[in-house]
């Protein structure tokens, strides 16, 4: 990982430890979906507009999962080569072989 997914990593951490803070101090009143279906508000998501916290959190929650796609982008596995795959497959059925025919050696040393 070089240094921007190191610094990637840094505001990752930063976004997440401010959501979680800013989702733990807003309310939990009547704003929320217990509002909304408990049938004291007559507009479809309330009569009020979004408050700040409300509209960082939006923010932040974007924030979140560019920062989130942005690390997975950087950390990704390079393609493998087929070369090496088939060269594995190689000596892998190489070796079953020889595995399948263990009890013919052992009766044979008899």
């Amino acid at each position: 990982m070089g240094a921007i997914g190191i610094v990637l990593l840094v505001a990752f951490v930063i976004v997440c430890v401010l959501l979680v803070l800013l989702v733990i101090v807003q309310d939990d009143g009547e704003n929320g979906m217990g509002g909304l279906l408990g049938g004291r508000g007559t507009a479809a998501f309330g009569s009020h507009s979004a408050s700040v916290l409300t509209k960082t959190t939006t923010v932040l929650v974007v924030l979140f999962f560019v920062l989130a796609l942005g690390l997975a982008l950087v950390n990704k596995k390079a393609k493998v080569d087929t070369d090496l795959v088939e060269t594995t497959t190689e000596a892998v059925e190489s070796t079953s072989e020889t595995a399948e025919n263990w009890w013919a050696e052992s009766s044979d040393a008899e």
